[in-house]
This record gives structure tokens, C-alpha cells and sequence, in this order.
């Protein structure tokens, strides 16, 4: 019988090989240790979080779709079965890509219920000026919830739950006790600029709330795991919530009283903040629409 450590050797080495095998236009996976059973999938740029156990690997997210099938190819090597479960942090089709092959294997989806709704209605999108079709039925979650829930999967506890309307309306984070690492899906953002997507809900007060709430499950050594980008710490994790404040602070106000995303930023609300933004103006956009949406949070003054 394999020990814990042998088995994790495993686990890395049959993702990196299915992950890496050749493809056009595919990006080198890697497969990193957190501990003796979990491990963090990075290939296309999005993590995925795989938890080795007896019954199957259980999932946080499952990357983009253009590596779907070497990603799948690598996973069901492992442990003698196919995935048991896959936790969807919100229903970008990025962290997304591969459920349909997923769930056609046996796998749980479990998700917000407002990931389910927003992957089974068309959406408009307004960038693209278009509607984006509904994600087929065999992609959408299987296991919904509204707050918080928890399970015990191969001698791990699992915790998870909702963070409202921080980068959609149906964000959640899962918290692996035993590692002590927090998967966050993009609530935060160390490589990229923060994303909210207006459409559905988020804004940038509720990304806060959500950094707060993410900040109160952690200690020192907790890992915190992005949908995409480095682990980061408490501390790291906390400045970026920092940014966030100042952002809001900044803004709140400005908005209620008829600056647009132009006006802030010429402005300056971004200077002298800990961080920089490669689309500023499309960042500010969304924090003025977001701030709109939520005007009814807004002090009364509003012109």
C-alpha cells in the first residue's frame, strides 16, 4: 500500500504528464505540494486545487476548457478512481472548463445556487454587446447551497461558503481545515487586475466584505489560494483587502455625486495605492457601475 507521500508523487507526476502532454498551443502545467495529499494544478494560468483520497480526488475549480482533456487524462489515474467531487468558486467558464466531462464521469459539482443560475440563463454580456448561451445541463453544478456548509472527505475537513457579491454573485470559498489553505476563486486577484462583475451583482463594497470575512478564517500560516495567480498569505491577502478599501473610499463618494470612471481617474484615485492596474479605466468602470448598482448602500446626498 502506498504511503501518503508516495501516493502525493503520484498525484503530481500524473497531472504534470497528462497536463503537459503535447498539444498545440498548450501551456506547461506544474503541480505543486501543500501538503502530504493536496496539491495546486496551474496550467493556462488557472489553479486548481486536487485533494488526493481513497474514493477519487475531490477539486476546487477545473481550469479552462482548452485543457479539459489533459487535465481530466491526469485525474482519473489517480487513486484508482475517477473525481469524487468539484467545488465551482463561481461560474466563469476559465474556472469552469472542465465540468461537463467531469460530471459525465461521476463527479458532484458543488456550487453557490447562484453559480447554477447564472451558468443555466442567458446572460448579457455587456462588453461584447451579445448574449452569452447558457452552459449545457451536463456542465452545470449538481449540489447547490445558499451560506455555509461543510464536509469530511479521506479524514479532511472541508468548510465552504458564500462571499456575497465580491467578484460575481455567487462566489464561495473552501477551507481545508487539516492544511490549513483557503481556496478563494477570484476574490482575490495577486496577478491580475480585480474583476467585478457588475452584471451580476458584485461591487467593490462587497468585495471588501468578502476580503474581511476571508481574513477572519485565516491565521499566519494559512495558504491562501487564488483562482489565479500566486498562494499568498494572511498578510499579502490583507493588503490587497487594504487596496480594495482604498479604492472604495476613494470612489464612494465621487460616484454618488456624478464622477464617472474618466473623471476618477484623471482624478488620480488610483495613485499612490500598493499596487498598479494594467486597464485602469476598465477597472474604475466597474467600480462605477458596481457603486451604481448598489446606490440604495449610498448615503442619501445622490445628485
Amino acid at each position: 500500500m502506498l504511503d501518503r507521500r508516495q501516493l502525493l508523487t503520484r498525484v503530481a507526476g500524473a497531472v504534470i504528464a497528462g497536463l503537459a502532454a503535447p498539444r498545440r498551443g498548450a501551456a506547461q502545467a506544474t503541480a505543486t505540494a501543500l501538503s502530504d495529499r493536496l496539491s495546486l494544478i496551474t496550467s493556462g494560468g488557472t489553479n486548481v486545487l486536487a485533494l488526493s483520497t481513497p474514493d477519487g480526488p475531490v477539486l476546487v475549480d477545473s481550469g479552462d476548457a482548452d485543457h479539459r482533456d489533459a487535465l481530466v487524462a491526469g485525474l482519473e489515474s489517480l487513486s484508482g478512481g475517477g473525481v469524487r467531487t468539484v467545488f465551482n468558486t463561481h461560474y466563469h467558464a476559465a474556472n469552469t472548463g472542465a465540468n461537463e466531462m467531469l460530471r459525465q464521469g461521476g463527479a458532484t459539482i458543488v456550487a453557490h445556487e447562484n453559480t447554477r443560475l447564472w451558468m443555466a440563463t442567458p446572460v448579457w454580456n455587456p462588453a461584447e454587446d451579445r448574449y452569452r448561451p447558457p452552459r449545457p445541463v451536463a456542465a452545470q453544478p449538481t449540489k447547490t447551497f445558499r451560506t455555509e456548509d461543510s464536509m469530511t472527505v479521506g479524514g479532511e475537513r472541508l468548510d465552504y461558503g458564500y462571499l456575497i457579491e465580491a467578484h460575481t454573485s455567487g462566489d464561495i470559498y473552501v477551507r481545508f481545515r487539516t492544511a490549513n489553505v483557503l481556496a478563494v476563486g477570484d476574490v482575490a486577484s495577486p496577478a491580475r487586475d480585480p474583476e467585478l462583475d457588475y452584471f451580476t451583482g458584485a461591487w467593490i463594497g462587497g468585495r471588501v466584505d468578502a476580503m474581511d470575512r476571508l481574513l477572519d478564517l485565516c491565521d499566519d500560516g494559512t495558504r491562501v489560494v487564488p483562482g489565479f495567480g500566486p498562494v499568498m498569505t494572511k498578510a499579502q491577502l490583507e493588503a490587497e483587502r487594504d487596496v480594495m478599501k482604498a479604492v472604495y473610499d476613494r470612489t464612494v463618494d465621487r460616484v454618488r455625486e456624478g464622477d464617472d470612471a474618466t473623471d476618477m481617474l484623471k482624478a488620480g484615485v488610483l495613485n499612490g495605492l500598493a499596487r498598479t492596474w494594467k486597464d485602469p479605466q476598465r477597472f474604475l468602470y466597474d467600480v462605477q457601475k458596481g457603486l451604481w448598482a448598489h446606490h440604495n448602500k449610498l448615503s442619501p446626498n445622490v445628485v
